[in-house]
């Protein structure tokens, strides 16, 4: 037999006699790194994820240096943005109408029962909402009538096109909405 000793190798835990000594290694030092350089694209290219929950085919609207801002143009891309988000809302609330005419049945199990009512409410109040948000729209609509569209109701600012193409009922710029939710979250704690 052999009298050489053995050492003991270092365990996965880092606990016992073996185990390798973590504050001894030396850490590589973090070098500073760039954010990644991105190919520069003209103004006039957007991205489509604006337009990703409103009507196919709309495409976002191309910007253009020294453009005035809400132009016939722009006008002209809001009302067809408002205009058909307000047909896909419409179209959605009577095809909710008809299903659930359809869908209808008296069961006799009463699990049955209560399965196609939690499903009709939960419909109808998806509906309720759809119903508020066409209301919203026809507001949003009433103001590109007005020349009011696309200026915040507090200040009067710019709410700004891409923010519009995001949530084309926006009624504050961005920075009166965020002060509003911090106020909501301090009152609701």
């Amino acid at each position: 037999m052999s009298t050489r000793k053995k050492t003991p190798r270092p365990t996965a835990s880092g606990n016992g006699p073996g185990a390798r000594k973590a504050h001894l290694s030396p850490v590589p030092k973090k070098r500073k790194t760039r954010p990644p350089v991105l190919a520069s694209r003209p103004i006039e290219t957007a991205d489509s994820s604006f337009l990703s929950t409103l009507g196919e085919g709309i495409a976002p609207y191309p910007l253009r240096e020294g453009e005035a801002y809400m132009n016939p143009t722009h006008k002209e891309h809001f009302q067809r943005i408002l205009t058909t988000w307000k047909q896909d809302l419409m179209e959605e609330v009577d095809l909710t109408v008809h299903h659930m005419q359809d869908e209808a049945m008296n069961f006799p199990d009463p699990n049955d029962r209560a399965t196609q009512e939690s499903e009709f409410s939960l419909e109808l109040r998806t509906r309720d909402r759809e119903r508020k948000l066409i209301r919203k729209i026809d507001e949003a609509l009433l103001k590109l009538e007005t020349d009011e569209y696309g200026y915040c109701d507090r200040c009067g600012i710019e709410i700004g096109i891409r923010r519009l193409e995001a949530r084309p009922i926006a009624a504050q710029c961005i920075d009166c909405k965020t002060i509003e939710e911090i106020r909501e979250k301090q009152l609701n704690g």
